[in-house]
């Protein structure tokens, strides 16, 4: 097999950034200025982690591209990690934020629109009974806090290099059998080996005895891993975890956030799921900070039971915009236009040919590199699939990462800056596809010393 030679890599990674910053003076005028009072030049952290010496700023987005303040228009397959999964500036969408905003905004009071978008996140999830939030952090945070007391249990349980927002419980992972914070984690409030159990994915031997102890109140999980790159779940595994989770008296909690790229009911409805509960945040909203979690009967009830009590505003499951009209407004628009089967079927097309242009590329230059698709989300690894997170996270190639995603932004093309990962959506076309085609094809070029 043909391997990668890590002096030329590294040219190549100098002069695509030598290209990046002659080509982008606006951006970098802005990033100097912007260092002025925003840390690191960025409102967060992780925009820093994007390819080139400095993050492209934006002057505007429609359908499945968007405009740099350079002037230079980009095929988008990052779609902000899902936040655009229904594609910029959503048709319908700024209008209906527009009548909701001229009407008020927030007032603490329900609105119509919540009664509509609840119906249709069980019409189809399958589960009867919602609540929103205004992120998926939040949701998965609330969704744990009321499962320890349905319960009565203290711990959690999840999966080994999860990530489910900033949930403090779920940033742990293995360090042999060790619970210990994920690397990375910055403050942990307490030791995570007292809040939370962790596990292998595609490892029933290592839930059942996790749960074993009874002490875990809920084991929250992706259906299939993506925060980690796509890995998938072997044949039978996610049956069993359904039974072993109730045999021991645990929820199950499902959070479809990045895995809705698998239909219009994420994982659960297209692979046939029965979760105790469902945690969903930015796909569902067109952009706009939203999110909601469901509830099996069961458990609605034990819900329920709490919802009225005199300290409901004190419970530690709120926040004053929660629920707010302008995003119950933002998430019936979605919901009602877009990510609909019909939707999903384009994109699934989509993600195919993308998969297949990547394989076609490495595989005729002799690279042994593997493709990975969930439903419209596609991923390249520079390493054969992964069974679990901690494979996953040991296959990581930052070097090589970092050329391809700057080799692409360089030609119009933008990746999710954490992975190697393209998502569709319904305003994605085949010539969006082919770009990427072409330009990876390029870069394994460059990178086998094939260049013309």
């Amino acid at each position: 097999m043909t391997t990668i030679d890590r002096h030329l890599l590294a040219d190549l990674h100098r002069e695509e950034l030598a290209l990046f910053e002659r080509t982008h003076p606006r951006s970098r005028e802005i990033f100097d200025d912007a260092r002025g009072h925003l840390v690191s030049g960025v409102p967060m952290p992780w925009m820093s982690r994007w390819p080139g010496a400095f993050p492209l700023f934006v002057e505007r987005a429609a359908g499945s591209r968007f405009v740099d303040v350079d002037g230079i228009e980009y095929v988008d397959l990052c779609m902000g990690d899902t936040g655009a999964m229904a594609g910029h500036a959503v048709p319908g969408l700024a209008d209906a934020l527009h009548r909701r905003a001229s009407r008020g905004i927030t007032t603490m009071l329900p609105s119509e629109d919540a009664v509509w978008v609840s119906a249709e996140l069980a019409r189809r999830f399958g589960l009867p009974k919602w609540q929103l939030a205004m992120t998926a952090t939040d949701a998965n945070r609330f969704v744990l806090r009321l499962a320890r007391r349905a319960t009565g249990r203290t711990k959690i349980a999840v999966i080994d290099w999860c990530y489910h927002g900033t949930v403090d419980e779920t940033l742990a992972v293995l360090d042999g059998d060790r619970v210990v914070p994920r690397p990375g984690a910055i403050g942990p409030p307490v030791d995570v080996a007292t809040t939370t159990r962790v596990v292998p994915f595609n490892d029933l031997a290592a839930l059942d005895a996790a749960l074993a102890h009874g002490d875990v109140a809920a084991l929250l999980m992706e259906p299939a891993l993506t925060n980690i790159g796509i890995v998938m779940p072997e044949p039978g595994y996610l049956d069993a975890v359904r039974e072993i989770t109730a045999r021991h008296g645990v929820l199950w909690i499902i959070d479809e956030t990045h895995t809705i790229c698998a239909g219009p009911g994420g994982c659960t409805r297209a692979w046939n799921l029965a979760p105790d509960a469902i945690t969903i945040g930015k796909p569902i909203g067109g952009g706009m900070p939203v999110a909601a979690y469901g509830f099996s009967e069961d458990f609605s009830r034990k819900v329920e039971e709490l919802a009225g009590h005199h300290t409901a505003d004190v419970a530690g499951i709120g926040g004053t915009l929660t629920g707010n009209p302008l995003a119950m407004a933002a998430m019936r628009a979605t919901l009602s236009t877009t990510l609909l089967d019909s939707d999903f079927e384009r994109m699934f097309v989509l993600a195919e040919a993308w998969t297949t242009g990547v394989a076609d590329a490495f595989e005729s230059r002799g690279l042994d590199w593997h493709v990975q698709q969930l439903g419209a989300r596609a991923e390249y690894w520079f390493s054969p699939p992964s069974r679990n997170g901690a494979q996953a996270a040991a296959a990581s190639d930052p070097e090589l990462e970092a050329f391809m995603h700057l080799f692409a932004l360089n030609r119009g093309v933008l990746l999710t800056p954490f992975h190697n990962m393209a998502l569709m959506s319904p305003a994605h076309t085949r010539s969006d596809v082919d770009r990427h085609t072409e330009v990876f094809a390029e870069a394994v070029d460059s990178l086998t010393g094939s260049r013309a």
